[in-house]
C-alpha cells in the first residue's frame, strides 16, 4: 500500500521535470527527477526535503500559471482552460506533499512526534 501512497509524488516531480524538460532546463530536470530517491533512505529529513520541493514545485506551477494567463490575456487568446489545467496540476502537487501524513507512511518515515507531552508543563 506504500507504494501506492507515493505514485502522487513521484507523478509531481514527473510533471515538474516535463516542465523544465520544455523550458530547456536539463540540470533541473534531472535534479527534479532525482528527489524522489530521497525516500529511498527512509528518514523523516528526506521526507521533509520532498515535502519542501513539492511545496517550491507549487510554487513554480502558480507563477507559470501567471505568466502563461497574462500572456494570453495580452493577446487576446482564451485563458480560462489554462488556468485550470495548471492550477489543477498546482493543487495535486501540492496535495503530494500531504501523503506523508498517512499514517502507514509516518510509521515508515519515524514522522511520529512523540507521546504528545511535548508542549506540556510538569
Amino acid at each position: 500500500m506504500n507504494i501506492i501512497l507515493h505514485i502522487p509524488v513521484v507523478l509531481s516531480f514527473v510533471l515538474l521535470a516535463a516542465h523544465f524538460l520544455r523550458e530547456g532546463h536539463t540540470l533541473l530536470v534531472v535534479c527534479t527527477l532525482l528527489f524522489p530517491f530521497l525516500l529511498l533512505y527512509g528518514k523523516s529529513w528526506a521526507v521533509r526535503l520532498v515535502q519542501l520541493a513539492l511545496l517550491a514545485a507549487t510554487v513554480e506551477w502558480l507563477r507559470t500559471l501567471l505568466v502563461l494567463q497574462a500572456m494570453r490575456v495580452e493577446h487576446g487568446m482564451p485563458w480560462t482552460r489554462l488556468v485550470i489545467i495548471v492550477g489543477g496540476v498546482a493543487l495535486f502537487t501540492a496535495c503530494s506533499a500531504l501523503v506523508f501524513y498517512h499514517p502507514s507512511l509516518k510509521k515508515q518515515y519515524g514522522l511520529h512526534h512523540g507521546s504528545g507531552e511535548q508542549g506540556q508543563m510538569r
